[in-house]
């Protein structure tokens, strides 16, 4: 008779344990919301929240206009076609260190594992941004973000 006691009381344990569980799960807010975007941190975090919901136009409008810029048609293929991938990263914006019209935003890129037993790994990166017309644009983001041939030079064979 004790034991049965016992064993409910462990079972109504675990069972508000999994309901507190799913509580939480579905209750808790997600806070990425875009930043102003009149500092270059916030100009990188808004490049970021765009790319992961899929808004390239906004995401193209933070690319700064220099010679060999690609078109937009060119940005939106580079993640369709996974030559840029971000799937699986998570990007932690750091400190900025500003140098007249050019910035630099350090960044922690977290990478996850696919095997359950491994924890994510981080690896420092950063992002180059200049200032045009007042604004913050990006130059350079870490390779999960940007294409290794937007604003090269075409080759001419």
């Amino acid at each position: 008779m004790k034991q049965d006691k016992f064993l409910t009381g462990i079972l109504i344990g675990i069972g508000a344990l999994i309901l507190l569980a799913l509580g939480l799960f579905f209750l808790r807010q997600d806070k990425r919301d875009y930043m102003a975007d009149t500092s270059p941190d916030g100009v990188v975090h808004n490049y970021v929240l765009a790319v992961l919901n899929k808004d390239y136009q906004k995401a193209y409008g933070y690319l700064a206009d220099l010679k060999n810029k690609p078109t937009y048609e060119e940005f939106r293929q580079s993640f369709f076609n996974g030559m840029v991938n971000p799937a699986d990263v998570g990007v932690d914006v750091g400190s900025v260190e500003i140098n007249k019209s050019e910035a630099v935003v350090n960044l922690s890129v977290y990478y996850s594992n696919s095997d359950p037993f491994s924890s994510r790994y981080a690896s420092e990166d950063r992002a180059l941004l200049i200032q045009q017309q007042g604004q913050w644009k990006l130059n350079s983001m870490p390779s999960n973000f940007w294409s290794y041939d937007w604003y090269q030079e075409p080759f001419k064979p």
